[in-house]
Formats: C-alpha cells, sequence, structure tokens
C-alpha cells in the first residue's frame, strides 16, 4: 500500500481517478459499496475478518462515491457511467506528467504464478543471451578465430616446469639428497633421524656432526635417498667445533650425482632459499624462504651437553625443523649456499632439539663447510684456525676479552702464538675482527673459524680506554681434543 497521503485527506476526483473503483460481485447488489479513496488502489474485499495479529490500514475519510451501475453478467467489467476512463488530452500541458508516464499502483497480491513466469522469463532471456554469445563465438571460431579453452584431450601429456621455479630446483635436487637414521651401539640402539648430500660420485656423504654422533663408535648409519632405496654407511670424519661431518656408503651406487656448491660469500641478503629435509621424521620435506641475514654468530649445542660449535651462519626464514639437521640449504638456482644446522626457540636456547622453527633458522656458509669436508675426506680430522688467546664466554656486548689466565692455569696467551707475535695481552678486548665487529667470545671464534690457518688478519682491540690495531696471523690446531 502506497503511504506518500497517509494521514492527509485528498478528496477523490470524480472526473479522473487514480484507478477504476471494484465492480461489484455477483452477491453484491447495485451499489453496493462505496469506493476506497483515491489514493488508494482498488482491491477486493476480504472474506474472511482479519485476525487480531495482522495490521489494519487506517484510512483518510473521503467524500463517498457514485454507486457503480447495475452488474452486467455477460461483461462484469464494463466501465461505470460517466465514461471511465476518460480520454487523455490530445496535447497535455507544459511540464505535466503523460498519463502513461506513472502507472497505476497496484494493490498487493499473492501472484505465486505471476512471479514464476517472470523468473522464467529471465531465466530464458539468460540463456538466450548465453546461446547467442555461444553462437557468436562459434561463428568467429568457424572463421579463423581459435578458442581459449583448451579441453582436457587437448593437454599436453607431461607438463614441465620452467628451471629456476621451486617446483624445478626440487625436482632437480631432491636425488641427491638422502635421509640418515643413526643408532647407537648401545643396547637401546638410541640415534635420530637426519639428512645429508650427496658430495662427490664416490659416495661421500656431507651433514651435521650432531646427525651422525651417536652412531661414531660402534653404532650404526643407514641411508635412504629419495626413491626409497637404502644402503649402509661409516663415518669417516668429523667436526665438533665446525658441526660438519663426512660420511660414505659402504656399497654406493654408480651415477650418483652430486649437488653444486655455490658460493656464500656472494650471497645477499633477500636471495630465494629451498631448503630439504627429513623434518620430524617425513623425508623429502621442500620449504622456502629468504636470506634473513649474513654473518649471524651462532653457539650451537647438540642438546646432549658435548661442546658447542660455532658459525658466523646464514639466517633464513625457511621452515627448518629437528631432522633437517645437514641438509641443503640451496638458493634459486639449486646450488648449496648452506647446510641447516639450527633453529632458534622461543626458550632462547639454539640446536635441534626445541620444539620447532619459528622462522628463525641458520645454516653453516658452504665456502666453510667445503673446506671442512675436504679436510676430513683427505685427514679424517679437523684443522681448526686459532689465534693462540683464550677468551671470556660469558660477557656480551663489550667485545671479546682475552682472559686472565687459560685452562687449568695455563696462561691465556700461549707464548710465541699468534696473539702474543701481534702485541696483545691478557684484558685486551678485542672489538673488531677483519671487517666484522665483535660483540663476545663466541662472536670472535665464529668469525676465526670462517677462515684458514696462515690467514693473516687485522685486529682491533682496547687497552686501557685506547683503541688499536694488530696484525694476527693465524695458527692451527688439530682435532676436537
Amino acid at each position: 500500500m502506497s503511504t506518500e497521503n497517509e494521514g492527509t485527506p485528498v478528496p477523490a476526483d470524480p472526473a479522473a481517478p487514480s484507478a477504476p473503483p471494484v465492480p461489484p460481485t455477483m452477491d453484491e447488489p447495485a451499489g453496493g459499496t462505496p469506493s476506497q479513496a483515491a489514493s488508494e488502489p482498488a482491491r477486493p474485499a476480504p472474506q474472511t475478518p482479519p485476525s487480531g495479529d495482522e495490521p489494519t490500514a487506517v484510512q483518510a475519510p473521503v467524500p463517498a462515491a457514485a454507486p457503480a451501475p447495475p452488474h452486467q453478467p455477460p461483461a462484469p467489467a464494463a466501465a461505470p457511467a460517466g465514461g471511465w476512463p476518460p480520454p487523455p488530452p490530445a496535447v497535455p500541458a507544459w511540464g505535466a506528467p503523460h498519463p502513461s508516464a506513472y502507472p497505476t499502483p497496484q494493490a498487493p497480491r499473492k501472484r505465486t504464478g505471476g512471479l514464476v513466469a517472470a523468473v522464467l522469463v529471465a531465466s530464458l532471456v539468460a540463456g538466450g543471451i548465453g546461446g547467442g554469445i555461444g553462437y557468436w563465438a562459434a561463428e568467429r571460431g568457424d572463421n579463423g578465430f581459435s578458442s581459449t579453452t583448451v579441453s582436457s584431450g587437448q593437454a599436453p601429456a607431461s607438463f614441465k616446469r620452467e628451471p629456476g621455479t621451486v617446483a624445478a630446483v626440487a625436482a632437480k635436487a631432491l636425488p641427491s639428497v638422502v635421509t640418515i637414521q643413526a643408532k647407537s651401539g648401545g643396547q637401546e640402539g638410541e640415534g635420530g633421524t637426519g639428512t645429508g648430500f650427496v658430495y662427490d660420485q664416490e659416495g661421500h656423504i656431507v651433514t651435521n656432526n650432531h646427525v651422525v654422533a651417536s652412531a661414531a663408535d660402534g653404532g650404526t648409519l643407514s641411508v635412504t635417498f629419495s626413491d626409497g632405496k637404502t644402503y649402509d654407511a661409516e663415518v669417516v670424519g668429523r667436526a665438533e667445533g665446525y658441526d660438519v661431518a663426512v660420511i660414505k656408503l659402504k656399497d654406493a651406487p654408480k651415477g650418483l650425482t652430486p649437488l653444486p656448491l655455490g658460493d656464500s660469500d656472494k650471497v645477499a641478503v633477500g636471495d630465494s632459499t629451498i631448503a630439504i629435509g627429513a623434518p620430524f621424521g617425513l623425508s623429502n620435506t621442500v620449504t622456502t624462504g629468504i636470506v634473513s641475514a649474513k654473518n649471524r654468530p651462532v653457539a650451537s649445542g647438540d642438546g646432549s651437553g658435548g661442546s658447542n660449535s660455532y658459525m658466523s651462519a646464514l639466517q633464513t626464514d625457511a621452515s627448518i625443523n629437528p631432522g633437517n639437521s645437514g641438509g641443503p640449504l640451496l638458493d634459486a638456482s639449486g646450488a648449496v649456499i648452506g647446510i641447516n644446522s639450527a633453529i632458534q626457540s622461543t626458550s632462547g636456547g639454539f640446536g635441534q632439539s626445541q620444539a620447532g622453527s619459528i622462522g628463525l633458522g641458520f645454516a653453516i656458509p658452504v665456502n666453510q663447510a667445503k673446506n671442512v669436508a675436504q679436510q676430513l675426506i683427505k685427514t679424517g680430522k679437523p684443522v681448526y684456525p686459532v689465534i693462540g688467546a683464550t677468551v671470556n664466554m660469558n660477557e656480551k656486548g663489550q667485545g671479546a676479552t682475552i682472559a686472565g689466565q687459560g685452562s687449568g692455569g695455563t696462561p691465556s696467551v700461549t707464548p710465541d702464538g699468534p696473539a702474543a707475535k701481534a702485541g696483545l695481552k691478557a684484558g685486551d678486548v678485542i672489538t673488531g675482527f677483519g671487517d666484522h665487529p665483535i660483540d663476545s667470545g663466541p662472536t670472535l671464534i665464529s668469525e676465526i673459524w670462517t677462515h684458514k690457518p696462515g690467514d693473516s688478519v687485522k685486529i682491533t682491540y682496547e687497552r686501557d680506554g685506547k683503541t688499536a690495531t694488530a696484525t694476527v696471523v693465524l695458527g692451527e690446531r688439530t682435532g676436537d681434543s
């Protein structure tokens, strides 16, 4: 019902009502009921009284209309006397709306059939439009234009990934990545799962020391490739301080493909990374990320209470978890730039015994790992560069302080050692090593171990509040003992 005139009586215009009056029904005598107000469209009289829950309309008082003429059965919809509706004027007055411009509103009625018909018509129109477009596209195709839709019968038999995509790099690298099962020689055969990668065609596999440490003395090692084939292996050499180990397959198959080694010195922050490993025993898992930082000093342990390892690590946000240890960290070309070794835990510790990845993973730079691996394959023992001085490992923030004395009461600066020859003394605070700032003892060791014995490195230090520099020629130490 229209509500625009509610509350304001509007007299009906008998000459031009807005809607015809309701014709009388068969049971109604001529001139039975007055017509509705001109502002409201006609509607049939209710057959039953409205219930108390239904709202009723309040009608404005209107003058009574002339009674309708007697009912004519053959023509129930005949117009009443007076010529309803009157013919429109031949020329509408300027500014006056044409009668057809505003159709008379109809009374709300339940017209389910009309609604269904309207929906059906709309559907047919939409279908007709679609059919017309389809016919137009078919006609265009017949005239030499091809469709952009490819049916399954036209799809290529095998989809090849473009070189450089993660899928392509992973597919090429996975056959050279192995899952390592290490068991100790004890009665219970305790051990764990880690990862490694093919280093050469002779069957050498590079991994972390903490992956194979439990099997180093009388234990067993097995290596499983991505195709499911398993081989027995043995430890060639371990470097506890670097957390690098080399093992070798006892019966190496032919056709091994070593992973190419990149240059970790040329890696830039923001470069893409791909990590492959067996997190929580889930072999052949591939994750991606970026290089988040370089030269990150990390001192990590294997959770067994043994000596820590130190690295000037590559930091990545690729998901690394326990079991990823020893696996390769690849760049976008598929070259190894690091060996995944440690993760940061929410408790603040480094290692592989924590709950899982929080986006802070650390890898040994491949340039360092390559030097260590070559030494282990050659001699079976690691060689460490040293400066010949004992530094405080607990203080942080002010540099690496040379201790008052070494372990067991020995001198903190080895007589005739590299530090002594450079003029360093107990109490000196080393604040720079080469181009890298030093804030603690672990940071100093991490930087020293990125070099080789015999390298000459400039050291910046403070003594009695004054800054000085010296050049140190690094010495060497063989073995972990």
